[in-house]
């Protein structure tokens, strides 16, 4: 194909290479037809086709063709299911081919910062292994029907607030550990055709414009051999975004840009041979994506439906179960009262540019009417109204009445539309204070209570958590939704979804609080590698409900942890074993979640961090043996002196668990790295950094010790003196030394320990002369 693409570019006047840079449309990519270079269409996903055939937008205000809406990011996280995930992606794919779609604008795996940020519905977790993991899954599903990818948005897109903007200040370890890690994850395993740039800036720098993050790291480090797309309307500068690697520009600014790269090339303020290589990049994808076309492929809208209600009940999470009130008997239940407008009005997804036309929508009070058949009466009530917060006492005390006659009620809360959306961020994370009231009041009347939530980013459940027996995470899981939420409230399927974010017990608890949304264009990330469980962990902070955590209608038991090798060099893999067993007496599925803690290290590191995971489905008393794989990135830091991941030799714990706060079996792993780190010392170093390099603490011992001989007795023990040197400059020593240590001794010193095979003679007469005195 590159002798092809060459031949190609070589027969393109300047105006034609710079034509096929900008869009054709707000969702098409130009055409050349006197080369026989065809145009491909991008639409909206990442949950759902969000095709637009006459009035376009990227926004989501105009009408879309009908698709499967499945489970937003949020809810398809809680999965922790690669298999899963990998499914949607195909029926995506699926339903792009049928309907003439190249490339499909997705998954977005930016990291939650904050739940603050109107878009998080959109974005998998708080942790980069998760996200990178899953992110892997949507982009290798989609791919396998023949539509690219695009990966989103590249990078530090948190917060919708000032998004078009913002400059995120983020320190390099911080970059790459945390919000650059799953991006490199899924461009060197699942190979997305595109990468999406995001809005805003990064150190000062558009995203757009970044030639470090677009060439130096995306193409140069990582091997992307896709186009970078921009997001829609997010380029300033074209010429400086075109040089920094930025290929596509989108939607059509018809003909401006083209104009302006066109006048820069003749100017020579723009390499011919930059614009053909983006030339390059845009047409290796297009002609891939004309060779993968199918146009004899359709699919069932009551499969993919069936497929969706499938996916949603895995991303359901059990928090509370209080007495076991969950799962409902129908067989042992007479009358049930469903309270919440969100039961027959469900909030299934998410608002903006991923916003889709659901081919068919579920409530969940219709699906749990067909569950029972009749056998239980089944009550109903509004609650509250979805159009505003203000109380309605009169429909909170029809609620009451209803709950007050029945054995259990079922209440359906959550954040209605307009409290989450793309392009802008929530100002507090409560749920409207009707709802609030309604749970309150409800719970006065009625003991058995399940509350079930409708909310695309994590809610304050404080107030009312420990006041209800049953409560359900149920994001917003799609068209199929209300489906899901019955068969789990009547065990036809039993919950075996996780949070891939925490809930804390307050908003301020957050570690980005703080900081968040910046001023001034500027937002700070001042918290560092510190997001999400990492911040609470090495706060030692009690949260409402961690990371990982979630209930299952049966239970597990782990045992026989076995590592492959109990020392191991970076170079090498790691096979980590354990046996988990379904005790309880109906069949399940389990999350092993496989933490990694560095027990000593140079750098400050989280306590633990994810390294693996994976999903076992078990038939009760079942029990099988899974086995996680760790490699030498694994227990790696990124070290900014060497500009590079770094392997600190030493000891490791391996800990397996159910949550990040319920760890189960662990073992220790010696791993030796590749490099060890050599430390330059100066007349500043300290002594507490002197003393950790054996000669440097030879020195200072014998030094001590003579200090000591000559000063007789004092009113200092040595183990206080020792502390007190500890942040004292090596210079300090000369002043303090009564003659033992001269300049000249301590340039000999200093070069010995910057170059320790080559020891000076005359130093080493001195430490031994000191030794023998």
């Amino acid at each position: 194909m590159i002798k092809e693409l060459k031949n190609l570019i070589s027969q393109m006047t300047i105006e034609e290479k710079s034509s096929l840079c900008s869009g054709a449309t707000v969702w098409k990519t130009k055409a050349i037809e006197r080369l026989q270079i065809p145009s491909i269409m991008m639409s909206d996903g990442p949950h759902g086709l969000r095709k637009q055939l006459d009035e376009s937008d990227h926004l989501g205000l105009k009408g879309s063709v009908p698709a499967t809406c499945f489970p937003t990011a949020s809810a398809l996280a809680s999965s922790w299911d690669i298999d899963l995930v990998t499914k949607v992606g195909k029926a995506l794919g699926r339903e792009c081919q049928s309907q003439n779609v190249n490339i499909l604008l997705g998954p977005g795996i930016n990291i939650k910062r904050s739940p603050l940020c109107g878009r998080n519905f959109e974005y998998f977790s708080e942790d980069p292994l998760l996200s990178g993991e899953l992110g892997v899954a949507w982009v290798s599903g989609v791919q396998s029907q023949g539509v690219g990818a695009s990966l989103k948005h590249y990078v530090a897109n948190n917060q919708e607030y000032q998004r078009l903007t913002i400059d995120a200040l983020i320190d390099e370890r911080t970059l790459r550990e945390i919000y650059l890690s799953g991006f490199e994850r899924v461009v060197k395993e699942a190979g997305p055709w595109t990468v999406m740039c995001a809005y805003n800036r990064v150190n000062g720098t558009y995203c757009s414009e970044s030639h470090y993050l677009l060439t130096e790291i995306l193409r140069e480090e990582w091997g992307f051999e896709g186009f970078v797309v921009s997001d829609w309307g997010a380029v300033d500068l074209r010429v400086n975004a075109l040089q920094a690697g930025l290929d596509l520009e989108m939607p059509t600014t018809n003909g401006l840009s083209d104009q302006k790269v066109v006048a820069a090339v003749k100017a020579g303020q723009l390499s011919e041979q930059i614009l053909d290589q983006t030339v390059e990049n845009i047409l290796r994808i297009v002609l891939t994506a004309v060779q993968q076309k199918r146009e004899d492929i359709s699919y069932d809208q009551e499969e993919h439906h069936q497929l969706a209600r499938e996916i949603a009940a895995d991303c359901i999470i059990l928090l509370r179960n209080e007495d076991s009130i969950l799962p409902l008997n129908k067989d042992k239940l007479a009358r049930l009262a469903v309270i919440g407008r969100l039961a027959k009005l469900p909030r299934y997804q998410g608002s903006g540019s991923s916003r889709v036309n659901a081919a068919k929508l579920e409530n969940a009070y219709q699906e749990i009417e067909k569950i029972t058949a009749g056998a239980v009466r089944v009550d109903y009530a509004d609650g509250y109204q979805l159009e505003h917060d203000q109380l309605d006492q009169e429909l909170i005390n029809q609620a009451k009445k209803v709950a007050a006659a029945a054995e259990v009620a079922v209440i359906f809360a959550g954040l209605p539309e307009r409290y989450e959306s793309e392009g802008y961020d929530r100002e507090h994370i409560n749920i409207p204070l009707n709802q609030q009231r309604l749970i309150e009041e409800v719970v006065s009347v009625q003991k058995n209570v399940v509350v079930v939530l409708n909310n695309g980013a994590v809610v304050n459940m404080q107030p009312w958590n420990n006041k209800v027996k049953g409560l359900l995470e149920g994001w917003l899981t799609g068209q199929a939704g209300g489906g899901a939420v019955a068969d789990i409230l009547f065990g036809r399927v039993n919950p075996s979804a996780k949070l891939a974010e925490t809930i804390p017990l307050k908003l301020s608890d957050y570690p980005a609080y703080l900081n968040y949304p910046g001023k001034k264009g500027k937002v700070k990330y001042q918290e560092g590698i510190f997001v999400g469980y990492r911040y609470y962990d090495a706060k030692d902070m009690e949260v409402l409900y961690p990371f990982g955590y979630g209930l299952s209608y049966t239970s597990f038991a782990y045992s026989d942890l076995q590592l492959s090798k109990k020392e191991m060099n970076e170079s090498e893999r790691l096979l980590i074993k354990v046996k988990v067993k379904n005790t309880g007496d109906i069949a399940g599925k389990e999350i092993i979640q496989l933490y990694v803690r560095d027990l000593e290290c140079r750098e400050i590191r989280p306590e633990k961090e994810l390294k693996a995971f994976t999903k076992v489905a078990l038939k009760p008393g079942e029990e099988k043996e899974v086995t996680l794989v760790l490699e030498g990135r694994d227990f790696a830091y990124y070290e900014e002196e060497i500009k590079d991941w770094y392997v600190e030799s030493g000891d490791f714990e391996i800990l397996i668990g159910k949550s990040s706060r319920e760890l189960i079996l662990r073992d220790i792993v010696h791993v030796k790295g590749r490099k060890e780190l050599k430390s330059k010392y100066d007349r500043n170093t300290t002594i507490g950094e002197l003393m950790k390099n054996p000669l440097g603490a030879q020195i200072v011992k014998q030094m001590m010790i003579q200090f000591k001989k000559k000063s007789g007795p004092g009113l200092l023990s040595s183990e206080v003196m020792e502390q007190m040197m500890q942040f004292m400059p090596l210079r300090s020593l000369i002043a303090l030394s009564n003659g033992l240590f001269t300049e000249e001794l301590m340039e000999g010193l200093l070069n010995t320990l910057n170059n320790p095979n080559k020891l000076k003679y005359n130093l080493q007469r001195w430490l031994l002369g000191l030794m023998n005195k």
